[in-house]
């Protein structure tokens, strides 16, 4: 059977992630029903990641096995014509057997947004988190840089998580402002539980002036949640892009 592997963007906020879930709505659940319908028969997709609960993607990379009745550039129409408005397929194409949408990615980037403004803003407030108090970005940037790079970052993941593997390398760690908006962007092969807002959120607290950037190495050493604080909300948290 063609695997199909489609390229997506949704809007993450009246979902309860990525995953299917039994009586809540996922951006899964919604996939998997519309193709249902298309084709009369269950059909399970496998996602690049599971985004957490009201978390956004621009570029989530999925994939299915088609029973044939389409060609591959024909989902994306028939699909966006049955799915909520807020999940849109860009894009589809036949790939080979050996493609697994999560466990042949090369790599992941993801963007959280935060908007750092006198007054909050009427069009970011489902994807951006609003901080009225000015940020220092200088000292931010600085944690950011004694982040990068290969470290065991079980401080910065999900207490309970079921991983094992800690050690990430985090290739980019990069912090930009354009007027009100900081974009900060995180790029690496993979990423654990919880780790992009836990990192947000430690990064947040140094900006506030509540932290120090020169505690990223104990934060690291410590192999403790409690070590790195605060967990950034999900809203301001975008998956990018997944790469093979």
């Amino acid at each position: 059977m063609p695997i199909i592997k489609l390229t997506l963007a949704y809007d993450g906020s009246n979902y309860h992630g990525w995953q299917r879930q039994k009586r809540l709505p996922s951006v899964q659940g919604e996939v998997e029903t519309a193709l249902s319908r298309l084709t009369q028969k269950h059909i399970t997709v496998y996602g690049a990641g599971r985004t957490d609960a009201k978390v956004h993607a621009l570029g989530q990379v999925a994939h299915f096995l088609s029973d044939g009745r389409f060609q591959a550039e024909d989902w994306p129409r028939a699909l966006n014509a049955l799915l909520p408005p807020d999940i849109v397929i860009n894009t589809a194409e036949q790939v080979d057997d050996s493609f697994h949408a999560r466990h042949t990615a090369k790599n992941k980037q993801y963007r959280y947004i935060i908007h750092n403004g006198l007054q909050r803003s009427a069009f970011t407030h489902r994807t951006a988190w609003f901080l009225r108090q000015r940020l220092d970005l200088e000292q931010m940037s600085k944690a950011a840089l004694a982040l990068r790079g290969q470290h065991l970052f079980t401080s910065f993941c999900a207490a309970g998580s079921e991983v094992k593997n800690h050690l990430i390398d985090l290739k980019q760690l990069r912090i930009i402002k354009e007027g009100d908006q900081i974009t900060i962007t995180l790029e690496a092969t993979r990423f654990l539980q919880y780790m992009v807002r836990n990192m947000v959120g430690f990064l947040v607290e140094v900006g506030r002036g509540q932290r120090s950037a020169d505690e990223v190495p104990d934060i690291l050493a410590a192999l403790d949640r409690r070590a790195a604080g605060l967990t950034a909300p999900p809203h301001g948290l975008f998956l990018v892009k997944v790469e093979y």
